[in-house]
């Protein structure tokens, strides 16, 4: 009897889903993958190779959350005592050993509901966008608030918390991880590699559309659960409002009467910044080059998350459902 289940999702990935598939393939875990809607040939791709497909209703919005729910309901009912579930989306490849380093550590430690490892980008070098994947995925060993997509989790945890929020269109991770905490759970980042992403972010336009969606997640989670114990993303929500809008319009405003010296405000404030993340992110060993790209574009992003806040209060304001956000380019399919 398998103890893991493997959940894969994903939409038009092209390569990078057969990638993942063949990364999992023949480790004695039942797998299963979940398509929302792709074109590409990425169903017929996981039949032939033996794994199970759900493929989502069309007609209803695509989340990952969704997906991720509906691949873990269709393993449950496969295999119902199942243990434990790898989350994977299609764009990531599964180190070798992993799959075993996870489960040793969740049979370790009975309090961890989640365990995830190092994830990196697999083609840093391709452009700085992927670049800046690889510096904002590296989280410090030890207990952690949040995960990613890509996390061993626990069946019983995540069934007790009714699994990821279908309706968060991002964030849905980091969301759950808060629920499963206040259930009394534990989120562990074991030093371990655990994943190669292929974030094929090589625009400019695609690096502002996903730091928009980001915004969209900040609001969203604060507003959803800004009121709980974790005060959920409160704090980063208020510091885009301060930073992308509240301290660049009281420049503005006071540019004519301070003869132009409020902009030393703004620069000031920016340049804080800027130091305070590159020194953060040299401490977590990456190449200075590295350091100052992070930092720099973690004030350029300000700008793009305050649009994506703005636009989910419009969303809920005006009662519309917010849609999925994509940033990725459609790869070719062999």
């Amino acid at each position: 009897m398998n103890s893991i289940g493997i959940v894969v999702i994903g939409r038009n990935e092209g390569n990078r889903l057969k990638t993942c598939l063949f990364s999992l393939i023949n480790k004695n875990a039942t797998i299963v993958y979940v398509d929302s809607g792709s074109t590409d040939g990425s169903i017929e791709l996981a039949r032939s190779l033996g794994i199970a497909v759900v493929e989502l209703d069309l007609s209803i919005p695509f989340t990952a959350a969704r997906a991720r729910n509906a691949g873990f309901e269709y393993l449950l009912q496969q295999e119902p005592h199942i243990e434990f579930v790898q989350f994977v989306d299609g764009d990531c490849l599964i180190i070798e050993g992993w799959l075993t380093r996870a489960l040793a550590e969740m049979l370790q430690n009975r309090d961890a509901v989640v365990v995830f490892g190092r994830l990196r980008e697999l083609y840093p070098e391709a452009s700085i966008y992927n670049r800046l994947c690889n510096v904002e995925w590296h989280v410090p060993v030890g207990e952690a608030k949040y995960c990613g997509g890509i996390a061993m989790m626990r069946v019983s945890a995540f069934q007790k918390v009714s699994g990821f929020n279908p309706c968060l269109i991002a964030g849905e991770e980091p969301e759950l991880c808060m629920r499963l905490r206040q259930a009394g759970g534990k989120i562990l980042r074991i030093d371990a590699e655990m994943a190669r992403h292929d974030a094929n972010m090589t625009s400019f336009w695609q690096w502002w559309k996903r730091s928009i969606r980001n915004g969209h997640a900040y609001a969203e989670g604060a507003w959803l659960q800004g009121r709980s114990p974790d005060r959920y993303w409160l704090k980063q929500s208020n510091m885009i409002w301060m930073w992308g809008l509240i301290l660049p319009l009281l420049v503005v405003v006071t540019l004519l009467p301070t003869k132009g010296l409020s902009i030393l405000l703004l620069l000031t404030g920016y340049i804080y910044i800027f130091f305070k993340v590159y020194n953060i992110t040299r401490r977590k060993g990456f190449e200075r080059k590295d350091c100052i790209l992070f930092a720099l574009f973690c004030i350029i992003d300000k700008y793009p998350m305050l649009y994506g806040q703005i636009k989910f209060h419009i969303s809920r304001l005006l009662k519309r459902q917010s849609t999925i956000m994509e940033y990725k380019n459609l790869l070719p399919s062999n």
